[in-house]
């Protein structure tokens, strides 16, 4: 099981980052996917995920209309674009696969996680 996430890095606030997590196919275009942060000295929280079913979306209030979750199944990548990012936007984000029927946005629903790319905001 593999999940490879990259693209993090620094920038302004007000910038925009697109971050990548490439899956094994197996895992990938057939399971719902996610996307989660961990900020330094808090727990990891939820940031948005994409059903397997018509890949709807769904996102933590604190990004949405900000984050687009999307997924090129030919690619077997799962994206992440954030736009008009905030420096409390700086944390380890994670891509994970979330298994069938649990909750969309608990951290138990989610059993393979990538090793975590770095975004930093500065104000």
């Amino acid at each position: 099981v593999q999940l490879q996430a990259s693209g993090g890095g620094l920038v302004q606030a007000g910038g925009s980052l697109r971050l990548s997590c490439v899956a094994s196919e197996r895992i990938f275009n057939n399971y719902p996917m996610g996307w989660f942060r961990q900020a330094p000295g808090k727990e990891r929280e939820f940031v948005g995920t994409i059903d397997l079913n018509y890949d709807n979306t769904y996102y933590a209030d604190s990004v949405k209309g900000r984050f687009t979750i999307s997924r090129d199944r030919g690619r077997n990548t799962l994206y992440l674009q954030m736009n008009s990012l905030k420096p409390e936007d700086t944390a380890v984000y994670y891509c994970a696969r979330r298994r069938f029927g649990r909750d969309r946005e608990s951290l138990g629903s989610y059993d393979y996680w990538g090793q975590g790319t770095q975004v930093t905001v500065s104000s």
